[in-house]
């Protein structure tokens, strides 16, 4: 569970990474923010999933 988890940080960093350089080069702007939604998501995902069990 643990390399799930670190997989999906990597993956909404590199997001995160590629919204920028999205932004940066003045294109895709629609691309830009489904990236960062998504990348908002895993953080999400992740959060819930690091909470200890009841």
């Amino acid at each position: 569970m643990d390399f799930v988890l670190s997989l999906t940080m990597l993956a909404a960093i590199a997001l995160v990474i590629g919204a920028a350089w999205l932004r940066r080069r003045g294109g895709a702007t629609r691309q830009m923010w489904l990236m960062l939604v998504l990348a908002g998501v895993m953080l999400a995902n992740v959060a819930i999933w690091s909470l200890p069990p009841p």
